[in-house]
């Protein structure tokens, strides 16, 4: 089966390279039927890395441990479950899930535009099996799944080798989040390459109008939300099974996400001017080379061994092939840009400061700040180490300096962007809109000042996050009630009416509030409490308003892993409210890997975090216990974002109407 799944790569391989080049002659000889065929050879190579992901399915299932992936992240006793997610539990069949899906994609796109865009398409198929064939070559030759193990003996002769075990998926692996995270964080990143794809096409066909925004629009959309989806369900990961207390702690790797991230939310909202106005047309096309080419970045941090990181793969020779595959795409697309520069040129210009092409555009500028300071504090230890031969570490606290505030700028934007008229905001109209949101916001920082608050940031924060709350229902209120009038509908009508009729405005309103509500949970970060002590059976420790008493203690084994368990029982005011049991687990297989599961106690206020770090000598629990105010509304304002994401999503059935008539003419 690893001979077919090789076979299988190989023959995608050839087939991505003839694709790539067919597209080319293509182009070249202005021939439909070449462009037709590198389209099935895309067809084909999809299929054959399809059976070659199987193939190291089956062998994973099978515990064939000759090969080499497969003893080094799975065993015969690790559930099948986790199984299926030793796939992309280690570098080698994570590269092959990278290719899967640029294969997948690559295929949706030339089979949703066959009959669409013919002139554009050839560039993009170019750019597309370009993608692929560079993956697919380094997943074949230089980061193969399907490799065996062999034994070399003091006389040199070689010998298959296949051990009676294999080491077992990573515990701290072993976590529902952690099987969907990787899939989906890979989509978010290779997801960027169809805009750009069409970007590129754009520019080679000097179609610089609207036709390639609108055609990407929902998948740059798509991309975006499965990206964030991946940052989120990283966060939840890291926050109840590293034990550490948090959610994010501006480690190498989660930066790598967050950056692509910044720059795609960037271009969501450059985009609209463009569609609008006929303005930014090059800094678009830059947004969306700067997210691709983030989003490979983000693999080769993970990859190349740069980075000390919990997330990150051990050190790979990628990483000089992923520096000459960027380089290649960026100064290719800027020679493209100067190039075409007569064609990119804005069609208006801006006409006030107070107009919402003047908010999207510092709400751009922001967004770039922030994912450059990402990107210099993710990259300053190695540049510093190059330069100067020591590493100096850039910590939290730089990353926190600068984003805080910055973060601040962008949620007042994020109240204040849909109070601004295009062209020009009258003031009048503009101290009518604003009036609510200020007064509701001006009521919060007074009461949170006189009940104690004193962290200028978070009572800021909490603030602003009001204002923009408001400002959305405001907006919402100010909509339903003109259908209450002119259709007779009810309040819950009109509101779902008014959010159907125009999904992309009032889906990103809902966006905009889950955003809000997760910047009240950012807040409640600055008053985090720990306390750690030693208990016996019946001993109390007291943490904030609680007492956590230490009511038992055993221990036990699975087929995996044997654990050691304490019962905490959780008392406020004298009354039990919840009993947690935190474990410490010890895994059998590799390196006697333990790891630790949270037990949380949650609720709108504050999360009671508890982490047992293991037994004494004198058999006493050593307990860690984080009171951490406002988390759940993280989690909750990242359900409402993913919400309203997908309200901007769906179809819009006038124009499906409309294109189903032109088709049956």
């Amino acid at each position: 089966m690893a001979s077919f799944g090789n076979f299988c790569l190989l023959l995608s391989l050839c087939l991505s390279v003839f694709a790539f080049l067919a597209s080319l002659l293509g182009v070249w000889q202005k021939q439909e039927r070449c462009m037709r065929s590198a389209e099935r050879a895309v067809y084909a190579a999809t299929a054959g890395v399809a059976l070659s992901f199987i193939s190291l399915l089956y062998l994973l299932l099978a515990n064939d441990f000759s090969i080499s992936h497969v003893a080094g992240s799975s065993s015969r006793d690790l559930p099948i479950f986790y199984k299926m997610a030793a796939i992309w539990g280690a570098h080698d069949g994570s590269m092959l899930l990278w290719v899967l899906f640029a294969a997948i994609l690559s295929a949706i796109v030339i089979y949703q535009n066959r009959f669409r865009y013919r002139d554009m398409m050839p560039y993009v198929l170019a750019v597309l099996t370009f993608n692929l064939s560079f993956f697919l070559l380094l997943n074949l030759f230089f980061s193969n799944p399907f490799d065996s193990l062999v034994q070399i003996f003091p006389d040199g002769t070689i010998q298959s080798y296949v051990p009676p075990d294999g080491q077992g998926l990573n515990p701290l692996l072993q976590h529902w989040a952690m099987v969907i995270h990787p899939p989906i964080l890979y989509l978010g990143f290779i997801g960027f390459v169809v805009p750009f794809a069409f970007a590129f096409a754009a520019l080679a066909t000097k179609q610089l109008g609207n036709t390639w925004i609108r055609t990407t629009r929902r998948w740059t959309l798509l991309t975006w939300l499965l990206l964030g989806v991946g940052i989120i369900l990283g966060g939840k990961w890291a926050y109840v099974v590293l034990g550490w207390g948090g959610y994010w702690a501006w480690d190498p790797v989660e930066n790598s996400s967050l950056m692509p991230w910044l720059a795609s939310t960037a271009f969501l909202h450059s985009v609209v001017v463009q569609e609008r106005r006929g303005m930014l047309k090059a800094w678009n096309i830059l947004l969306v080379l700067f997210a691709f080419l983030l989003g490979i970045f983000g693999t080769f941090i993970t990859r190349s061994g740069i980075v000390n990181s919990v997330h990150a793969f051990a050190d790979s020779n990628l990483g000089k092939f992923f520096l000459a595959y960027m380089a290649i795409i960026l100064f290719g697309t800027l020679y493209l840009i100067a190039d075409r520069r007569t064609f990119l040129k804005s069609e208006r210009s801006l006409d006030s400061v107070l107009s919402r092409e003047s908010a999207f555009l510092f709400n751009n500028f922001i967004l770039i700040v922030s994912c450059f300071a990402v990107f210099w504090g993710t990259m300053f230890p190695v540049l510093s180490e190059a330069v100067k031969g020591t590493k100096i570490t850039v910590g939290p606290p730089f990353f926190n300096n600068v984003n805080v505030p910055v973060g601040l700028i962008l949620l007042f934007l994020t109240g204040a962007g849909p109070l601004f008229a295009w062209r020009k905001t009258s003031l009048a109209s503009l101290k009518n809109s604003v009036l609510w949101p200020i007064a509701f916001s001006l009521i919060t920082c007074i009461a949170l000042f006189a009940g104690g608050m004193r962290n200028y940031y978070s009572l800021i924060c909490l603030s602003l996050s009001v204002f923009v709350v408001v400002t959305i229902f405001e907006e919402f209120y100010k909509g339903t009630r003109i259908r209450v009038r002119s259709k007779g509908e009810n309040l819950l009508s009109a509101a779902i009416s008014l959010t159907l009729k125009n999904k992309r405005r009032y889906g990103g309103y809902i966006v905009h509030l889950g955003i809000a509500l997760m910047f009240v949970g950012f807040a409640g970060n600055a008053f985090n409490y720990q306390a750690t002590q030693r208990l016996a059976k019946g001993q109390e420790m007291e943490v904030g308003s609680y007492k956590i008493k230490m009511a038992g203690y055993h221990e036990g084994q699975t087929p995996t892993y044997e654990y050691g368990q304490t019962v905490l029982e959780v008392f406020k005011n004298g009354k039990l409210v919840r009993t947690l049991k935190p474990e410490r687990r010890f895994f059998k297989t590799g390196s006697r890997q333990s790891t630790t599961v949270v037990a949380l106690h949650s609720n709108p206020k504050e999360d009671v975090y508890a982490v047992f770090a293991g037994m004494t000598e004198d058999l006493k629990a050593e307990i860690s216990v984080h009171i951490n105010p406002l988390v759940y509304w993280i989690w909750a304002g990242s359900a409402i974002l993913v919400f309203g994401s997908i309200i901007t999503l769906l179809p819009d059935k006038a124009v499906g109407s409309r294109q189903s008539a032109v088709s049956s003419r």
